[in-house]
């Protein structure tokens, strides 16, 4: 069983020819309302891929229009929604603009995520065969003491460091590491986090290394270029992307984590969870928004 610990937003995304720089303002013709957050897009990509009843989400929304929607969604997306609290806050809200090659920028209102807190994951009965997955859109601390029970009860975590907080405390980040079995950064991330270790290094795959050796697979996103995994024994594994030509890579990191959390939860070779998860990456930039590329079991078995 995959339970997701994470973020619901609602994403209001524009389309413009290029993202504006600061200071700068930009026009688009229009935006369109759609289903995000970090926590609903990994749920939902793991969903899509799994069998019926196999993945659960504990999250907090508003009592609002965009939080009843949002539980809808994730529940006809096969989503177990039990563990979803309503807030008087309202629901989380990401401000996206995404230019003409499909590359984007993120704002996120947290809104109802921020009351997020471990005893929302309370009554799902964790034990060893559950994969636990957590990101950085809710309150920190709550993830790791949630982390850390599945991990007590001989669970899997695994862990998207996305989005990176600006001022990460290293202890922080080694008790992250400390409960995780499988750590995912993108290039950037991973440099951050070798840094805040003390690792100062500008090139990913040495970061990627160097986390690994704290005993957690690091696994390293580098877009078109693929997937790098780094062993604490010392072996890389690296996984090619499909060639494609990019509509909105808006959610793919998230469907990357998703359908891999897929993939350990049904047992499947390491390096062929990782291929997987590749793929369904490259499939969900083929269409707008974060959710509407996210390929389900079919889709994905006909891609590999």
């Amino acid at each position: 069983m995959i339970l997701v610990f994470g973020s619901i937003n609602i994403d209001l995304v524009a389309r413009v020819t290029s993202i504006p720089l600061p200071g700068e303002t930009v026009l688009s013709p229009g935006y369109e309302t759609l289903f995000g957050g970090k926590g609903a897009n990994q749920a939902i990509a793991a969903a899509r891929v799994s069998l019926p009843g196999r993945v659960a989400i504990a999250a907090c929304v508003g009592d609002d229009v965009f939080g009843r929607s949002a539980s809808d969604n994730l529940i006809r997306n096969g989503v177990v929604a039990d563990f979803v609290a309503s807030s008087t806050k309202p629901t989380g809200c990401a401000f996206i603009t995404v230019d003409e090659r499909g590359e984007n920028a993120i704002t996120v209102a947290s809104g109802a995520n921020a009351s997020l807190t471990e005893a929302r994951a309370l009554g799902f009965e964790a034990d060893d065969s559950t994969v636990a997955v957590f990101q950085m859109e809710v309150p920190f601390h709550a993830s790791l003491r949630v982390a850390q029970r599945v991990r007590a009860t001989g669970g899997r975590v695994i862990w998207n460091l996305a989005p990176a907080p600006p001022h990460f405390p290293a202890r922080d980040l080694s008790n992250l590491i400390d409960a995780t079995d499988i750590f995912i950064v993108n290039e950037h991330e991973a440099i951050a986090a070798a840094r805040i270790l003390g690792c100062e290094t500008a090139d990913f795959q040495v970061a990627g290394a160097y986390l690994a050796e704290s005993g957690c697979i690091c696994v390293v996103t580098a877009g078109a270029r693929g997937a790098f995994a780094f062993h604490p024994d010392g072996r890389c594994e690296t996984i090619e992307a499909k060639r494609i030509h990019p509509i909105d890579t808006t959610g793919a990191g998230d469907t990357f984590v998703g359908i891999l959390a897929n993939g350990i939860d049904e047992a499947l070779p390491f390096r062929t969870a990782l291929k997987r998860a590749c793929h369904g990456a490259s499939l969900a930039c083929l269409a707008h928004g974060a959710q509407a590329g996210m390929p389900t079991r079919e889709q994905l078995t006909c891609a590999s």
